[in-house]
């Protein structure tokens, strides 16, 4: 495993080392990310954390109460402010060893959203696993969400295995959910299936929490655990990698029906803390095998 905390506190790099050669379990971070002169691409990076809310938000922000949150947009090449500001930000290194490493931001936006974050790694044998909290420096409850934003490569065929009992369906113009529904028949991956071949940007509802990608071509299979019930799956079209995002909360959730506490996020009051775990555990397939 490789990190690159000054962009993101993200993961550059994390393989597979149980066979003859190293096989990338997310897809690595080839070159240096750095798009020109003190401006990086997190994209480009294997995984980065998503905080203090994942995805798109509508409307430039939302409100709690009578108080407004304004959320700038944060792309240039995006309609809506994105996944957040943890993983725009350099992160400090506050303890590491071979195995595992703890960093840690600090956030200050005066009419938004401000917070102590840390992020935790450990490598344990065949796993990595991850530890993201945050509290709430700020002087007024708002909701908090997240996330991790894996990016895994396909190696000529991804199959997922992650039940789920709903989706957030879109316009097919856009990202941000209208309505929410049973996932359709070639999203059902309530078993084993290969990814779809069209292009998918949708959160999935009633997650158990466990997925498996299988890379039936390596023989090689990566178990995912995380402590919530949800998770985007991005399957962009001509691109030799998709994303599965476990997030506490959908897209837009500030804006959905019922509220954003009511689509999973936390209403974190001054002081208020929250953490999420993950696990990647990576595991050779042997025939006649299946998860």
């Amino acid at each position: 495993m490789c990190l690159l905390p000054s962009v993101g506190g993200g993961i550059a790099r994390f393989d597979w080392l149980g066979g003859l050669e190293e096989v990338p379990l997310m897809r690595p971070c080839l070159g240096e990310p750095e798009r020109s002169p003190g401006r990086y691409e997190p994209n480009r990076l294997a995984c980065y954390p998503l905080l203090p809310w994942s995805n798109r938000i509508a409307h430039g922000g939302f409100f709690i109460g009578e108080r407004r949150i304004s959320l700038p947009l944060n792309r240039d090449d995006d309609a809506y402010p994105i996944h957040g500001s943890g993983w725009q930000r350099r992160w400090t290194v506050r303890e590491h060893d071979a195995d595992a490493a703890h960093l840690e931001l600090i956030e200050e936006a005066r009419d938004a959203y401000s917070y102590h974050a840390t992020l935790h790694y450990q490598l344990e044998g065949d796993a990595l696993k991850v530890r993201l909290g945050v509290t709430n420096t700020g002087d007024a409850a708002l909701p908090f969400g997240l996330g991790l934003h894996p990016f895994f490569p396909l190696h000529g065929g991804a199959r997922l295995l992650a039940p789920a009992t709903g989706v957030w369906l879109n316009d097919g113009q856009g990202p941000l959910p209208i309505r929410h529904g049973p996932a359709p028949a070639p999203w059902d991956f309530s078993t084993r299936r290969h990814l779809p071949s069209q292009g998918v940007n949708h959160a999935f509802t009633g997650w158990s929490g466990k997925a498996v990608i299988e890379w039936p071509d390596l023989a090689l299979r990566l178990h995912v655990e995380a402590d919530v019930d949800g998770y985007v799956l991005y399957t962009p079209a001509d691109e030799d990698f998709f994303c599965f995002e476990p997030v506490d909360h959908p897209i837009n959730a500030v804006h959905l029906p019922g509220g954003p506490v009511a689509n999973g996020m936390t209403l974190l009051g001054p002081g208020a803390s929250l953490e999420r775990a993950f696990a990647f555990r990576a595991e050779a397939v042997e025939e006649g095998r299946h998860p």
